[in-house]
């Protein structure tokens, strides 16, 4: 059986480069609060907004890259059609106990169709979504580098496995990636949250400017343990295990004859 990777959204050298510094720039942008010295008397850290100008920017610049790398006629109509399942499915679950149906797509996506295709779905999917429900604020620029993150990640996943090796992994990965994306969603709002404290405690769960990064860090693990973990991430991770063991293989056998079909995965041969 053949194994090569499909190309529906070819990663050339220079779009990898493009890609990979645009990850590395997004993460700055989510961890830049725990690594700059306040001015003295400073009591908080104030988001830039430079940071939120430059974040879709970042995001435009690499769906470009991709897009000039070989997005054609037929990976823009397979891209406009899972996109808007996306944007469809999503008000259907979010806001339930974390329940969260446009993951599912896009790990099956982007496992299949690969990394430059997931990290594309993962943008478009959030931002009509936004859009149809009315989501559009400071925040949507995170959610949907988190999302492209998530597609990127299935299609960088081991090619070899097939059958219930791969289902098995997809759904490992789902979990992973579901307590990924809370973790940093969190972490994007978190240093601007004043006055988080644990009844019976005496120090504050809010992000303190100028401490040391480990200790940040230990009130932010303990904040998402308290407000995020066991409920909203904990449901969505539940939710895309369940998807991708239930529904994965059908849905991986549907794109996968589709991309066969726009020549984008080769015949399978015994």
């Amino acid at each position: 059986m053949d194994r090569r990777p499909p190309v529906a959204v070819p990663l050339t050298r220079r779009s990898a480069l493009v890609l990979a510094a645009a990850s590395i720039a997004g993460l700055v942008m989510f961890v830049w609060p725990l690594l700059i010295t306040p001015a003295e008397g400073q009591t908080r850290v104030d988001q830039p907004f430079l940071f939120m100008a430059l974040m879709p920017v970042v995001v435009l610049v690499v769906v470009a890259e991709l897009s000039e790398g070989g997005l054609d006629s037929k990976a823009l109509a397979m891209l406009g059609v899972l996109s808007a399942i996306n944007a469809a499915v999503r008000p259907l679950g979010a806001g339930v106990a974390g329940v969260e149906l446009v993951f599912f797509l896009l790990i099956i996506g982007g496992r299949v169709l690969g990394a430059g295709f997931g990290f594309v779905l993962g943008c478009t999917s959030l931002f009509a979504s936004a859009l149809l429900t009315s989501g559009v604020g400071p925040w949507l620029p995170f959610q949907m580098l988190c999302a492209a993150w998530v597609g990127m990640g299935a299609g960088l996943l081991p090619r070899r496995p097939r059958g219930r090796a791969e289902i098995a992994m997809l759904a490992v990965y789902a979990v992973v990636a579901a307590y990924a994306y809370g973790l940093l969603m969190n972490l994007s709002s978190w240093p601007f949250t004043l006055g988080i404290a644990v009844p019976g405690a005496e120090d504050s769960l809010a992000m303190v400017p100028g401490d040391p990064v480990w200790e940040n860090l230990q009130r932010f693990l303990l904040f998402t343990l308290l407000t995020s973990f066991w409920g909203w991430d904990t449901g969505r991770a539940i939710t895309n295990a369940l998807l991708v063991v239930t529904l994965g293989p059908a849905v991986l056998a549907t794109l996968r004859r589709a991309a066969r079909r726009a020549r984008y995965l080769p015949k399978e041969t015994p």
